[in-house]
């Protein structure tokens, strides 16, 4: 399993949000650089990069910071965040964005999703389907995470048999470190073998790391964890490979 640290990026500095909640932010680092240079001295393959001021505003806000940051870096970059056209996402692969997260589009927009998809390969593309649960239906929100969809996780991941990678969050654990959706990781797996899910939302524990390992999933986002210091990156690699 692929442990991807996260860094949310809200005025060039690195914070968490709970639940999505933007006036909730905590700030921990004012240098992205060495946030990604430390990651990739401790193992990690891939950084995972949120764009909250693009998600909030619903276009890029510091892409282009980014794709400079992505031009160095020691590690792959996934990037999510305020992508609502075609040529913001081609913009990020052409500048060497190793993956490109879409998750607003992936509802409102699926036959631009498909083409893209098509055009630079199942491998450049994250679906992200960020959802809470109502009466133990996951419900799919966009919009950064203000707006929600009324449809669900399934009934939209359904949609795309050809991706190949499918980001998970449960809006109600993010930043809360309560432990991850055990169920919903092992649920969306079973449905969507053909897709590498990455799941998101509430580790807060090494023992959290190691249970996701068994429901399939092939990925795991982790921020507020490895920010606050529950334990460290060399640790979550060794759990997720055990």
């Amino acid at each position: 399993m692929i442990v991807y640290p996260a860094i949310d990026l809200m005025g060039g500095r690195c914070v968490r949000l709970a639940q999505g909640r933007f006036e909730s932010a905590t700030a921990y680092s004012d240098d992205p650089e060495q946030a990604m240079r430390d990651f990739a001295d401790k193992g990690a393959e891939w950084v995972h990069i949120v764009d909250l001021d693009g998600a909030r505003a619903g276009a890029p806000i510091q892409h282009e910071r980014i794709a400079a940051l992505a031009a160095e870096a020691p590690l792959r970059v996934q990037l999510a965040g305020g992508f609502r056209t075609r040529a913001q996402i081609a913009a990020m692969i052409d500048a060497g964005i190793d993956r490109v997260v879409v998750g607003t589009l992936a509802v409102t927009e699926p036959d631009m999703v498909r083409s893209l998809i098509a055009e630079y390969g199942a491998d450049r593309i994250t679906l992200a389907l960020d959802v809470t649960l109502e009466g133990g239906e996951p419900r799919v929100a966009t919009s950064g995470w203000l707006r929600g969809s009324k449809r669900s996780l399934w009934d939209v991941a359904g949609e795309y048999p050809e991706a190949r990678h499918l980001l998970v969050t449960d809006i109600s654990r993010d930043g809360m470190l309560g432990g991850p959706n055990i169920a919903l990781a092992s649920e969306t797996v079973r449905r969507f073998p053909h897709l590498a899910l990455q799941a998101s939302g509430g580790v807060a524990s090494l023992e959290d790391v190691a249970a996701l390992v068994p429901t399939g999933a092939a990925g795991v986002i982790i921020g507020k964890a490895l920010w606050e210091g529950r334990f460290t990156l060399e640790e979550a690699l060794r759990h997720a490979r055990a």
